[in-house]
């Protein structure tokens, strides 16, 4: 929904950073992106564990996507 609110989709990512609490969770997050993800349009992506601001946080994604023209 804010890809789309800027004009812009899932097709036009560029790159992401994923955050994880826990390395551990990464199997279970790649599922989930995998699936997230359109097929052929996985931007460049690195993964880091990281303390979160919140305890009940277990991820945190931040991506770059273009906005056609």
């Amino acid at each position: 929904a804010l890809l789309e609110s800027v004009g812009s989709n899932r097709e036009q990512l560029l790159s992401a950073t994923i955050y994880l609490k826990d390395m551990s969770l990464f199997a279970e997050m790649n599922s989930v992106w995998d699936s997230w993800v359109p097929s052929g349009f996985a931007p460049a992506r690195a993964c880091v564990e990281a303390k979160m601001a919140s305890p009940e946080l277990l991820v945190e994604i931040s991506v770059i996507a273009a906005i056609p023209q």
